[in-house]
């Protein structure tokens, strides 16, 4: 027995061999505590800074595998913390408090796609003129419905007081309130910031990108994406109006 062999559970020293892995490494028990571990294992568990690590990563234009690469890490373990990651994504903005009074909102859809482009799923957002944050968010088709999903998704105070500015596609005229919704062409700037956005959307989520092999494969991790993407932005945004 090798002396300086230590439990990784308790520190012990006192442990004896028991058989072998399905490996053919050989296996050791702690008397102590009765951890079982062979010498110098394969898999390890990831620490919290690699995990945080990751988490920075996710939020710039690098696939799944890049990540796996750069990391280290098993492309299976990476896709599961991916999975529980954007599955724990809450689908509503967090934004900074309004009082009620003069408000403007710039509205757009992104296009873009899931496991093919057959599949299109249409990003729909609302940006603040004034603080930049993006106020409401919903991805699906391209129908009056989801244009009504996200009105809903805006704070109520967007939706009692803001003048909202779209282009022309008919589903916004069939959804705002007709008194605050203008419909202007991309000449008139009145679109410029959310028009914007899509392009850092697109830059920062490579999922996103127009011709791309990072694309989703399921519709949970495309919306998980695009929302985790959406909470850090407003984090940002939200700190600058802050320190005004």
């Amino acid at each position: 027995m090798k002396p300086y062999l230590l439990c990784p559970n308790c520190g012990s020293d006192d442990i004896m061999k028991n058989g072998t892995t399905r490996r053919g490494k050989q296996n050791y028990k702690c008397r102590d505590c009765g951890r079982q571990f062979v010498e110098d294992p394969q898999w390890r568990a990831i620490d919290p800074d690699r995990k945080a690590m990751v988490d920075c990563l996710l939020l710039e234009k690098i696939p799944l595998a890049g990540i796996a690469r750069v990391m280290n890490l098993s492309q299976d373990w990476l896709q599961r913390y991916v999975n529980r990651c954007y599955a724990g994504v809450r689908q509503r903005v967090q934004v900074h408090p309004k009082a009620r009074g003069p408000l403007e909102v710039q509205m757009d859809e992104l296009w873009s796609f899931v496991d093919d482009k057959g599949n299109k799923q249409w990003v729909w957002l609302a940006l603040d003129v004034a603080t930049r944050e993006i106020v409401g968010c919903y991805v699906g088709d391209r129908s009056a419905e989801a244009a009504m999903r996200l009105w809903q998704s805006m704070p109520a105070v967007y939706r009692q007081c803001a003048i909202v500015y779209t282009d022309y596609w008919e589903a916004y005229a069939k959804v705002l309130p007709s008194k605050r919704h203008c419909a202007v062409g991309k000449e008139s700037g009145l679109t410029s910031y959310i028009e914007r956005f899509n392009n850092t959307l697109r830059q920062r989520v490579s999922r996103l990108v127009r011709r791309t092999l990072s694309f989703s494969k399921k519709l949970e991790n495309h919306i998980g994406a695009i929302w985790y993407f959406i909470h850090h932005y407003n984090k940002l945004i939200g700190a600058e109006v802050l320190s005004r």
